[in-house]
């Protein structure tokens, strides 16, 4: 019997006794964890498919250790710009081992031991946690971080209400270059064509991905 299941972003396929290294865990070594993000079982040759998870199947395992993967080295280039970045990377990760795999509708009591929990919290603290959502939401992102946006074309984002990640990715470069236009800093000449494809990969935290495409860009335009 085996499964595909979701992990910290990931597909594996799993069975038991099988050890795993997956994206880090918040859990600490030694504690049981489930997954119920399970795309696929096969039972024996009985294959069940989710659409897209199946409803009532999990996979349980036990934390093994904590640890951090090979080191990667990461070289940046941009042609034509004597620009030259390396940097080393060492991915964290974290070991479990498949302890079972529970089929649907084999374990209805366990979602109910959640939420409970959860809501007691939400009622014992509701004021703690407004607060730091607020200043989270204040911040903003670092919009420097996307390619062809200096600290001037930042400035001028911000002043118009685009000061996210996630807000930059939803405007249409259209709308992005008549702020540009109306803004009195010389940030008209700027091509935002790519800023709103680069903005939702860092709203998803997929920085490797955002790298792969700057290093195909140059200035911020594509290539």
């Amino acid at each position: 019997m085996y499964a595909i299941v979701e992990i910290a972003g990931q597909q594996f396929k799993v069975s038991k006794d099988q050890k795993v290294f997956v994206h880090r865990l918040a859990e600490d070594e030694g504690n049981k964890v489930s997954f119920d993000k399970v795309l696929l079982l096969d039972n024996n040759g009985t294959v069940t498919l989710g659409a897209p998870a199946i409803e009532g199947a999990s996979v349980e395992a036990k934390v093994l250790q904590h640890l951090k993967g090979d080191k990667v080295i990461v070289f940046k280039k941009k042609r034509r710009k004597g620009y030259k970045k390396k940097n080393g990377h060492r991915q964290s990760l974290t070991q479990i081992i498949i302890e079972g795999i529970v089929a649907s509708g084999a374990k209805k009591a366990a979602p109910k031991k959640e939420t409970a929990p959860k809501v007691e919290k939400l009622v014992d603290a509701p004021v703690a946690e407004a607060p730091k959502a607020k200043k989270a939401t204040k911040k903003g992102d670092d919009l420097k971080k996307i390619e062809g946006i200096g600290p001037k074309a930042a400035e001028v984002l911000v002043a118009a209400g685009i000061d996210t990640f996630a807000k930059l990715a939803k405007t249409s470069a259209e709308k992005v270059k008549e702020i540009l236009d109306a803004a009195e800093a010389k940030v008209q000449h700027l091509d935002p064509t790519t800023w709103a494809q680069q903005a939702q990969l860092a709203a998803d935290e997929k920085w490797d991905e955002l790298q792969k495409l700057q290093d195909e860009l140059n200035g911020g335009r594509a290539v």
